[in-house]
């Protein structure tokens, strides 16, 4: 959430960001929050005002009581009860005032870093780098949706009885496939200073709330309406909101995380060809990195993520390029995001999966998640989260890229993890 100060005092930078991001109505919003936030000032002038009045009347009563003065003493309680009148007035309408300026608050995206490109959409995005060799695949190479239902490592149809589309099995050298891929993410992160956790998997509406899910993507997630709790889209929410109303110590800092954790998007009017097999799924898993710092280290923080999961996909044997998101194809709460697609050999076509992205101040103020400097008052923190992995794609690239006639020839690093060199 954007603070009222930097929208009262970087207004027009604060504009020029919001038209990269190709949000319409950003003039309108901004000038609505500044004039939420006058009339609640206004208020709250007001009613300090008529309180201090009826405390000072308070006290000229008691005197006047105590003197026997009582018909002046009446006329003072008269204007005090006069003033009580219009101070329960002001705080009734500061209520109101304080919740219009929080929804509208709510819906202000967060302000693109100086870095982000324009754009509108991911034709726009940056290609900052592409590393790794694209494999040259015999004739004949099948799509990983086919190479499932040869080697039966993944059922389709299973899932969907059971659930319904979206919700696959995984079986066999499929299933130990997926806990290989686990267990290494997690010990490469645990190995690059993360500390493991394994968060709750359902969270509350101030968690959604807290990390920006809510009310931006409410539709895109599951909501067990009994209980009022949402099913995790990902691991960034529960483990984020671990710091939700705290003031870290500095000798803390920073707080470096790492959690797998089932997602779950409901992918609402996903269809079509891009969506096939494990392109796109309802539930999947990923682990996921996620970091609080003080602001200035958060964008050597954020490069330091990126280089973590290059890492990972140079050590799967994977081709990948890294993407700076323009303006248009940007979440709604990031600054700056760099997503990282691995090639797709059978599919001819680039894969998601991972982003990382710097959020500056805009979780940390929906949250109440500050530190407290040497000198001043307690400030905002700066989050970061990324995938480190998130395992459809992966699993996919990896069983199309490393076809052959024998089966799916794995890459090194996961074969005492799997316990198996190949598949099939």
């Amino acid at each position: 959430m954007l603070q009222v100060s930097v929208l009262k005092e970087q207004t027009e930078a604060v504009l020029a960001g919001l038209a990269k991001r190709n949000y319409k109505t950003a003039e309108a919003d901004v000038q609505a929050v500044l004039a939420l936030d006058q009339r609640r000032k206004d208020l709250q002038t007001a009613h300090d005002l008529s309180q201090a009045e009826a405390n000072e009347l308070a006290r000229q009563i008691g005197g006047l009581m105590k003197a026997g003065n009582k018909t002046e003493a009446e006329a003072l309680k008269a204007r005090t009860a006069e003033l009580k009148q219009h101070t329960k007035s002001h705080a009734e309408e500061l209520t109101q005032i304080e919740y219009a300026l929080q929804q509208t608050l709510y819906k202000l995206p967060n302000v693109p870093h100086s870095s982000v490109p324009a754009g509108v959409s991911a034709d726009d995005n940056e290609v900052v780098r592409e590393v790794g060799q694209k494999p040259e695949l015999p004739a004949g190479a099948k799509p990983h949706w086919d190479l499932i239902e040869q080697y039966d490592i993944i059922d389709f149809a299973l899932g969907n009885k059971i659930t319904g589309a979206g919700f696959p099995v995984y079986k066999g050298q499929g299933a130990r496939l997926q806990r290989a891929l686990i267990n290494f993410f997690l010990d490469e992160a645990r190995a690059a200073g993360y500390t493991e956790i394994q968060p709750p998997i359902l969270v509350n509406e101030a968690s959604g709330y807290g990390t920006g899910q809510l009310p931006d993507k409410e539709g895109q997630m599951y909501h067990a309406t009994a209980d009022d709790l949402y099913l995790i889209p990902t691991a960034e929410v529960p483990i984020t909101n671990l710091y939700r109303d705290e003031i870290v110590p500095t000798d803390r800092l920073p707080i470096r995380n790492a959690g797998y954790t089932p997602c779950f998007r409901r992918e609402a009017g996903s269809w079509g060809a891009h969506v096939r097999g494990l392109n796109r799924l309802h539930q999947f898993d990923k682990v996921e990195i996620v970091q609080i710092t003080q602001p200035e280290n958060s964008y050597e923080a954020l490069e330091g993520m990126v280089a973590h999961i290059e890492g990972l996909l140079q050590k799967l044997g994977l081709p990948y390029r890294v993407l700076r998101l323009c303006g248009g194809d940007m979440g709604f709460t990031s600054a700056l995001t760099f997503d990282l697609e691995v090639w797709s050999a059978a599919q001819q076509r680039w894969l998601e999966v991972s982003s990382a992205s710097n959020f500056e101040t805009y979780q940390a103020n929906r949250l109440k998640l500050r530190y407290r400097p040497e000198i001043g008052k307690p400030q905002l923190l700066h989050t970061l989260n990324g995938s480190a992995l998130a395992l459809p794609r992966i699993v996919a690239a990896l069983l199309e890229n490393n076809q052959h006639e024998d089966g799916i020839h794995l890459p090194e690093v996961l074969h005492s993890y799997c316990g198996f060199s190949k598949i099939g």
